[in-house]
């Protein structure tokens, strides 16, 4: 199983192995990690599941469809980093990825 690594603001990491096949938050949800709590479920209907992509993994994740980034314009702390975690799909190629927790998710 892939392994993610989340990092809260506070620089606290956490590794996890999460399925193929979920988000980038069910995993973080699903293992109660500070920082994401994905208040929508995954709908893709609020920010609170914003999280920062490692910039070694930005090409691998892909962009933001257009109705993600509508929702990133109400999350605080956007950078051109900035995904909502729900919206990233766990596959085998993600073994590894970090990703990290804006200042404003604590």
């Amino acid at each position: 199983m892939p392994k993610i690594t989340y990092i809260e603001h506070n620089g606290k990491s956490h590794t996890i192995e999460v399925a193929p096949g979920m988000s980038v938050m069910d995993g973080a949800v699903k293992h109660a990690i500070p920082g994401i709590d994905g208040d929508c479920g995954g709908a893709c209907a609020c920010a609170t599941c914003h999280v920062y992509v490692g910039a070694a993994w930005l090409d691998k994740v892909g962009k933001p469809s257009g109705m993600e980034e509508s929702m990133l314009d109400f999350a605080s702390d956007v950078t051109p980093a900035s995904r909502l975690s729900c919206q990233i799909k766990v596959n085998a190629d993600l073994d590894g990825l970090e990703i990290s927790m804006p200042p404003s998710q604590h």
